[in-house]
């Protein structure tokens, strides 16, 4: 089973691009707007070694024990990276 996190903004496109991916494709997730949350701006900040890349995607996957963090990611990693 599969756990997914959008960490994104109400203002960004690409944002509003992945999360419409994931919905066609029937991917629930979990969205946290780090316009709102400081403590998420800084992890995705740390994720990404001192940027602030949106959307980042966190996938946990029950088979792998270091969740996979994606960084803007096109649709093609999102397939291969999601088994869909």
């Amino acid at each position: 089973m599969e756990n997914v996190t959008v960490y994104s903004t109400t203002w960004c496109g690409d944002c509003r691009r992945a999360k419409r991916f994931l919905d066609e494709h029937g991917v629930s997730y979990r969205e946290i707007d780090i316009d709102r949350d400081p403590s998420s701006a800084q992890q995705v900040i740390d994720w990404s070694g001192g940027r602030r890349v949106i959307p980042t995607i966190k996938i946990e996957c029950d088979s792998k024990p270091v969740p996979v963090i994606l960084h803007n990611p096109p649709a093609a990693t999102l397939i291969q990276v999601l088994g869909l």
